[in-house]
């Protein structure tokens, strides 16, 4: 798949060594620490909407997984589809499944194999080897697949993503070959959208660098592409709820949530009690409508008020830049200490690595614009919603992880 001289087979030999060593990790902290944990109220719909698949109910919820409010929210399909494939649908966990821990291991194993190989396209063997080494014990990616959430999923999903993109990027004739790494990763982007909606912000980036750069064919291609997975679930949400739901509902309350007058700037309504007891009172003000019926009432509500308050809004701006650079906020202050030391430390310490390692990449010959094209629509959906743990890890810091791997340079082993 790459191009030039970055062929050696010891290099990939030893980036596949850490990914194997990454699964191994993953699988211990899973298996022999990450036991009888209690699930969150988003794991336990994860598993009730799997459940659902696998008996051939359909996308549905059961009323059991209902939290003490009566809140359920509109997801998109390719995590439970994930779930039910794996065979962990379920509505009676009390824990993470098993076969979830395993399977996530082996797909954040993917996920440190194509760090190394990003790393390896831009910065030479030696930043492969070095990302591929970080990747496989950095601990934020160690302890997400324990989770019976969409991170790691999506995680492989985008980084495979912008792998195949780079390949596009590397010409600008528009040969075959180039059109069909783009169409792949078109293909990927959008089905990762069908994981993380969030993932629906980088075709139109992508498209516009593109564009910019004179690929004509290659924007194009991979505007179609992207757009072929998500527009059969889009016509099947109009045929269900009779109106437009591009991919899932839960776009509508999250926007709500990280710009509502009392949002500070980061965490879910988990993490702001304040901000989740005006939901409960929202959604008792439009009693009986479905999520999908709530989610524009909760976009025109939102944006009623930023119309009404840009200073006010500017400032949120500004307060989410900051929580997204600096790991502390509502979210991380519901974890114990050494999960935050385990989270904060490792970031914080990779942090001016990735700043100057990234000075090296955008210099050399090969910088990673795919996936600092991914980063960026990250960091635009942090800002448009808002910033947490949950969204940086998946594709921040593996960005963060290939650009301190910059620093070793481009020296052959």
């Amino acid at each position: 798949m790459l191009q030039g001289p970055l062929r050696s087979t010891s290099a990939r030999r030893l980036i596949l060594a850490a990914a194997v060593g990454g699964c191994v990790l993953r699988l211990a902290f899973g298996l022999v620490y990450w036991n009888a944990r209690p699930l969150t109220h988003d794991e336990r719909e994860y598993l009730a909407l799997a459940a659902n698949i696998s008996a051939g109910r359909g996308f549905v919820y059961d009323p059991s997984v209902e939290s003490g409010t009566g809140q359920q929210f509109g997801r998109a399909p390719g995590y439970p589809l994930f779930l039910a494939a794996i065979g962990a649908g379920r509505t009676d966990a009390e824990a993470t499944p098993r076969a979830v821990k395993i399977a996530q291991a082996i797909v954040g194993a993917a996920g440190v194999w194509l760090i190394g190989l990003l790393a390896l396209h831009s910065g030479g063997e030696r930043a492969g080897i070095t990302a591929a080494g970080i990747a496989a014990v950095y601990p934020s990616l160690v302890s997400m697949p324990s989770y019976v959430l969409s991170e790691t999923l999506y995680s492989t999903m985008a980084l495979g993503c912008a792998l195949m993109l780079q390949d596009g990027l590397l010409s600008a004739t528009g040969t075959r070959p180039e059109i069909g790494r783009t169409v792949s990763a078109g293909l990927l982007a959008g089905a990762g959208a069908l994981v993380r909606p969030a993932m629906i912000l980088f075709l139109p980036i992508a498209a516009v660098w593109l564009f910019a750069t004179r690929r004509h064919r290659l924007a194009i291609a991979f505007v179609l592409a992207g757009l072929l997975p998500i527009v059969p679930w889009t016509f099947r949400n109009i045929r269900v709820y009779d109106r437009f739901v591009l991919i899932a509902s839960e776009g509508g309350v999250t926007f709500w949530t990280g710009n509502h007058p009392l949002a500070v700037g980061e965490g879910d309504l988990a993490a702001n009690p304040e901000i989740k007891q005006a939901e409960i009172e929202f959604r008792r003000a439009h009693a009986g409508l479905a999520p999908e019926a709530l989610e524009p009432m909760y976009y025109r509500d939102a944006l009623t008020y930023i119309t009404a308050h840009p200073v006010w809004w500017m400032s949120l701006l500004a307060r989410k830049a900051f929580y997204l650079a600096v790991p502390i906020g509502p979210s991380y202050a519901l974890h114990s200490t050494r999960y935050r030391a385990a989270s904060g430390v490792p970031y914080l310490l990779l942090l001016p690595f990735a700043i100057a390692g990234a000075r090296r990449l955008v210099r050399g010959q090969q910088p990673p614009a795919a996936l600092f094209l991914m980063a960026g629509s990250a960091v635009l959906m942090c800002l448009i919603f808002f910033p947490q743990e949950r969204f940086r890890i998946p594709v921040i810091d593996p960005t963060l992880i290939v650009c301190a791997s910059g620093l070793a340079g481009r020296t052959r082993l």
